[in-house]
């Protein structure tokens, strides 16, 4: 069974839709100390995860009148993880979007699926297969690129080694900003934690860097050597 921290601030948060990726959100919610309901239309699925999750229900959750039955709608945040059926998944979203709910999370499967979403009262789309492949795809070609998250399709942060240029100099004096359009957030040092960098922050040899900035501009200074 998995340990609970103190109740978190977050306040209550259904979750509807305990596939892998509505399982898995549920259960570190709970870690977190979250208040979670789960819901489901399979009594097998939610018998499986009665140990990670054990506020659950049952629930058609395409029926309005189910939803308001289980009081939806005093939930503080709602993620519907409906992906394999988008009749589902969209109609749900719609459900809860007209209880007013104020937070509303969803889960799409394509770009066009987050778009309908989104236009029947989705605040919040999430792709994780696409968000995951396009991640995997920059570590891949991005060679000495370490971790990367990508914001909006237009803002990005990276984690990569310092290039050979920046070695033993300040970030004042090398320029980092003006020369390849990219911030150096933090620094972690070798056998280290990080460390917020500064103006007066010494780059080494054997450094890791979060950088941040437009998309281009961080894969390229990510791919410096």
């Amino acid at each position: 069974m998995a340990k609970r921290r103190p109740l978190h601030p977050a306040r209550r948060v259904a979750v509807i839709g305990l596939g892998r990726f509505g399982a898995s959100l549920a259960a570190d919610l709970v870690r977190e100390g979250v208040d979670v309901v789960g819901f489901d239309s399979d009594p097998g699925t939610v018998q499986r995860y009665t140990d990670d999750l054990p506020n659950s229900a049952i629930v058609d959750s395409t029926d309005p009148a189910a939803l308001v039955q289980l009081g939806v709608a005093d939930f503080d945040h709602v993620a519907v993880c409906i992906g394999s059926d988008l009749e589902a998944s969209i109609l749900t979203v719609s459900a809860v979007a007209d209880l007013g709910v104020t937070d509303l999370w969803a889960k799409a499967t394509s770009r066009q699926h987050g778009r309908i979403l989104e236009r029947v009262g989705a605040h919040h789309v999430v792709l994780p297969e696409h968000d995951m492949g396009e991640r995997v795809a920059h570590l891949v070609t991005g060679r000495r690129m370490l971790d990367y998250i990508e914001f909006d399709e237009e803002f990005a942060i990276a984690k990569a080694p310092a290039p050979r240029e920046l070695f033993g100099v300040t970030l004042k004096s090398s320029r980092v900003r003006n020369r390849f359009g990219v911030t150096i957030v933090a620094v972690r040092r070798p056998g280290g934690g990080y460390e917020f960098a500064g103006l007066d922050t010494v780059i080494g040899e054997d450094d890791l860097l979060i950088v941040s900035g437009p998309v281009r501009s961080v894969e390229r200074f990510a791919a410096r050597h």
